[in-house]
């Protein structure tokens, strides 16, 4: 579920990672946001970081503070927005590192990507002292920065739990109760009720792929049963059984009438919110700040609880995406990189700071202390959706590996979706065929 669309357009308030082995990866550790020994490299110069929107404005706002304990450093924060953050790191990443900022703001979907093709290109942040805080994040996070157990490739700032917004107005309606939904086979059912009730469908798919974002629910689906597009191994999963589950639940939905055409990109989206057309909204945790934004004469009317399982007992947690920092292995200036990195990423206080301004949920577990996240919503029917989203941050979840192939999965992925929701096509035929389709392309096993 990527933050992708929002971020290019300046959106306020970017896939899944999980528990797997907490593997301690090489490096000594230093005290968090300290100065670290005597033998350390200088912590001084000039450095650049690239991140877009929100993000930027949010780490610019903590330059200050910064300069108060490391005075020596000069932080320059550049929004190069997004999506064209991506083409800026991989043209200078291709380049040997010419021109590369020292920071780097980068997408959970992205960072596998700049670590197998640009080998080098992303300085081990464990001799600068990220090792200190490998237990700090939310479950599983760590395995996604340094998945072989050896370099750190980033540190983690935001993770989104994968959500359930729903319009509490129209299920009472519907005399839906919300909370003996305990499967996606439960919220069929009652989709249907609330179809005949009120003339409103259960949720919203972009069902041409107008975007590369249309394939979020299958990916959050496949998250909830532990599973992405690539095993440990790097070996296809699409033709697996939990592919074809995940596929066929939500031809089950469209087969019933449940899914609305919300294709068109963002502001198709944000249309279907403003007119009403779902009642629920299967988005992560930072979606809602948007829907507050955007319909906010409709405070009271709205919920939120985490997503049902796919199957009987199954989880409902899954840390659907995040965002990481990483330091250029190109800058000249690590050791001063990595400050500024640990500084905004594992003080409760930046983390917070950053929260109250732009609604990013972070990665740090210790920020959620802080009595923002236990508050009641007003919108939210007096929910407290801070605790709800940080019970599934604690959960146990596997580790999910998005691989450098990731962007030709979601093709292959996004095609199969098409052909199912358009054409009524079998999802264990399309799958098998877009797993066919992938191995093909990657040199990669399939698993089935």
């Amino acid at each position: 579920m990527s933050r992708r669309r929002v971020l290019k357009a300046g959106g306020a308030v970017a896939a899944g990672v999980g528990l797997g082995g907490l593997t301690a990866c090489s490096g000594t550790g230093a005290s968090a946001g300290g100065a670290g020994s005597a033998g350390d490299p200088p912590r001084k110069g000039d450095i650049t970081v690239w991140s877009w929107a929100g993000p930027a404005a949010e780490l610019r706002a903590l330059v200050p503070a910064f300069n108060k304990k490391f005075p020596d450093v000069k932080v320059t924060v550049q929004d190069i927005g997004n999506p064209a953050i991506w083409d800026k790191i991989t043209t200078a990443m291709a380049a040997g590192g010419a021109g590369l900022a020292d920071v780097l703001h980068i997408g959970v979907d992205y960072l596998p990507g700049y670590v197998e093709k640009f080998p080098g290109q992303l300085a081990d942040l464990g001799p600068l002292g990220a090792t200190a805080h490998k237990d700090a994040f939310a479950a599983g996070l760590w395995a996604t920065v340094c998945p072989d157990g050896k370099k750190v490739n980033a540190l983690p700032w935001e993770a989104n739990s994968g959500g359930f917004y729903y319009r509490a107005d129209l299920f009472e309606k519907a005399g839906v109760d919300v909370a003996a939904i305990g499967t996606w086979d439960d919220a069929i059912e009652a989709g249907k009720k609330i179809k005949a009730k009120t003339g409103h469908t259960l949720l919203g798919i972009d069902k041409p792929a107008s975007q590369a974002d249309s394939a979020n629910l299958f990916q959050m689906l496949l998250q909830l049963q532990g599973t992405m597009f690539f095993d440990s191994d790097g070996r296809i999963t699409l033709a697996t059984p939990e592919a074809v589950r995940a596929m066929t639940i939500i031809k089950d939905m469209n087969d019933a009438g449940l899914v609305a055409d919300i294709s068109g990109g963002w502001n198709a989206l944000i249309g279907s919110i403003k007119k009403g057309t779902s009642a629920v909204l299967p988005w992560p945790t930072w979606f809602g700040g948007i829907i507050e934004e955007t319909v906010p004469d409709q405070a009271g009317k709205w919920g939120v609880r985490l997503p049902p399982s796919v199957r009987p007992g199954g989880t409902r947690s899954a840390t659907v995406n995040s965002t990481h920092l990483a330091v250029a292995g190109t800058s000249k200036h690590q050791a001063a990189a990595w400050s500024f990195v640990e500084f905004a990423l594992t003080r409760p206080e930046s983390q917070v700071a950053i929260y109250k301004a732009k609604g990013i949920a972070p990665a740090l577990l210790k920020a959620y202390d802080d009595p923002v996240f236990h508050q009641p919503s007003a919108f939210f029917s007096g929910q407290k959706k801070g605790e709800i989203f940080l019970d599934a941050l604690r959960a146990p979840q596997p580790a999910f590996h998005y691989t450098g192939d990731y962007a030709r999965a979601l093709k292959a992925v996004t095609d199969a979706q098409t052909k199912v929701l358009l054409k009524g096509a079998d999802p264990a035929t399309v799958l098998a065929a877009a797993a066919d389709q992938l191995a093909k392309q990657t040199g990669r096993k399939v698993v089935r």
